[in-house]
This record gives structure tokens, sequence and C-alpha cells, in this order.
């Protein structure tokens, strides 16, 4: 664990696995860097850092500003401050290249990072997330969403959408699961997550952009995801001229936590196919 100091605000982090200090992991394969989605913290990786750190994988995850352990800036968060947050701290860590991955908000991030700077990017991995833009639709939904946070605070808003984040199989067989993703819900600031909703609303497009990709991709999805379902991985994997699709079945948006062994089984697979190639 660790904080720096990145522009104007503090990003706290996590730095795990044997190969650390900028070395290479010891089987050939550039570290593997970790961003949350909406609204949690760097510990939703918490069975992905155990698990790949343990195999000597160097794993770091961030808490995005106003979120976890960064700094709250209110206002209106861009994708692309996101993203430039993310460079920042690889510049601190000496990264110049990853293996780059994200759930939800954060996969949307690690394809803005992809548009930003590709040439630092070793392979993705885009988790329940899709490339699309806003529809003014659902930009007014996540403005009027910000409001209501503000104003009522996180607690109502985690109740309401926890049986979406996780399927409710998962909650009734796996109560501690339900308990880590509702804490990390109704523990995030309201400012922070009201800027990041504002900021999301303006997205870019990425779809385009995703037929450009030229690093392979890992695509996962729950099978019983409400907000981003399969439909919508599938047009992911469609796009990206190198890439995976990994469906997990009785999982939903939150796949890493529900399904963690099936979710993980696949994460190894890709970042071992990524080694051999760099070996080669």
């Amino acid at each position: 664990m660790g904080s720096v100091v990145i522009g104007e605000i503090t990003v706290g982090y996590e730095d795990a696995g044997e190969q650390q200090e900028g070395r290479q992991n010891g089987d050939g394969g550039e570290p593997l860097v970790l961003i949350h989605g909406h609204p949690f913290d760097r510990s939703m990786w918490r069975p992905q850092i155990d698990h790949l750190s343990r195999a000597g994988r160097r794993v770091i995850a961030p808490d995005l500003r106003g979120y976890g352990e960064s700094s709250v800036v209110p206002g209106i968060t861009p994708l692309e401050t996101f993203a430039r947050d993310i460079a920042g701290l690889l510049d601190h860590l000496g990264i110049e290249r990853c293996v780059l991955g994200g759930l939800s908000m954060g996969g949307q991030i690690v394809m803005e990072c992809y548009r930003l700077f590709p040439e630092r990017i070793r392979g993705v991995v885009l988790a329940d997330t899709f490339a699309a833009p806003e529809t003014d639709e659902g930009k007014a939904g996540r403005r009027a969403m910000a409001e209501r946070l503000l104003r009522e605070g996180m607690a109502g808003y985690a109740q309401e959408v926890l049986d979406k984040m996780i399927a409710p199989s998962t909650i009734e067989a796996r109560p501690e699961v339900a308990a880590h993703v509702l804490g990390m819900m109704t523990g995030t600031p309201p400012e922070g997550a009201a800027a990041a909703l504002r900021g999301r609303a303006e997205r870019p497009d990425y779809r385009e952009l995703l037929t450009r990709m030229s690093v392979p991709a890992l695509v996962v999805v729950g099978t019983e995801d409400a907000y981003t379902p399969v439909s919508d991985a599938r047009d992911l994997h469609r796009r990206i001229p190198d890439s995976t699709l990994e469906i997990i079945p009785e999982a939903a948006h939150m796949p890493n936590l529900e399904r963690e062994d099936d979710f993980n089984a696949a994460l190894s697979a890709f970042l071992t196919t990524l080694s051999t190639a760099t070996a080669r």
C-alpha cells in the first residue's frame, strides 16, 4: 500500500508481487494495472491481487480520484482526467509499459488510456464494460443521479443497485461478497461519485478506436449482467482485432468477485499468452 501526489491530488494505490521497483516479472511479462469501477475502490481487485502476486506477477491497483484513499475533487471528472492520473502513477512507479485492465467505468478508462498513450500498453482487459457514447437519456440520468447522491448520500442508492452489481444468487450464497460490495459503495464519497458520473456522461465514442487496437485484449462478462449484458461484450470482441471473449456463468456486473476462480483463470491464461508472445 502506498500513496503519491500526482498534480493536485494524492492517489492511494496497492503495489503487490515479488517483482517491484520497475523490475520485469519473472515470467517475462509486464506489470498488470487494474482500474476499479464506480462506485468502488481498489479493494474490489483483492482476489486478483492475491492470486497473481503469489505467482510472481507485479499487480498495481490504484484508487481513482474521488474514491477510496485518493483525493476527492468535486465538480466533474472526465475520463481523460482519470487516464492522466494513471499515466502519472506509472511515471512515479517507473513503469514504461503495462497490461491495463478495468471493469465497467474502469474499462472505459482503459479505452481512454489507449487513446492517449497506446505505446505504454501491452494488452488490455475489458470486464463488464461497453464502448458506445452516452445517449441523451443516459446523460440526463447520470446528471440526475449525481445530484441525488450529493443530496441523499450513497446508502439508498447502494441498497437499490446491490442485486444488479452482483447476482441475487451471490447475495444469498456468499453474504461476505455482498457485504464487501455494499461497503465499497456506501464508503464512496458522494462528491467523488457525482464528479465521475458527470464526466462519464460526456465520454467519447470508443467503438472506432477499438477497431484500430493493435494489442491483444481479454473481454470478460458475467451472464447475469444487467448493466453491460453479454451482447455488449460480444460487440467489443467483434471490434477488437485480437481479442478473447470469456463469459462467466452465474455472475452479474462483478464476476471478479462473484466467480473469482473463473475470472482468475481467464486472466492468468491471457497474461501467460502475452508473456509467451513477448518471449518469442
